[in-house]
């Protein structure tokens, strides 16, 4: 991932789905996790990793212990976020 920032980013249908079910709490949590990721996206607290298996052209990074957030580059410097939640989004 050379990437230093992130020059588009758009949430999926999905992604928006999932984030309207997360508490006020939380879904603050991820737009800050969001603007951060966009901002820095190698920041080693982000914890990014590219995932395995079915979802090999994926990419994930935490929000929390519990959190994370789903997302796939589409253009090099740009990205789709697919999913949020916790460990099940990996299924």
């Amino acid at each position: 991932m050379p990437i230093t920032s992130i020059k588009r980013a758009d949430p999926s249908p999905h992604f928006k789905r999932s984030f309207a079910k997360l508490p006020p709490k939380v879904q603050k949590k991820v737009a800050a996790k969001v603007t951060f990721f966009e901002t820095n996206p190698r920041h080693p607290s982000l914890k990014i990793h590219k995932l395995k298996g079915k979802l090999k052209d994926r990419w994930s990074f935490s929000v929390d212990r519990r959190y994370r957030v789903a997302f796939k580059f589409t253009n090099g410097d740009e990205v789709v976020y697919l999913d949020v939640g916790d460990h099940k989004i990996y299924r």
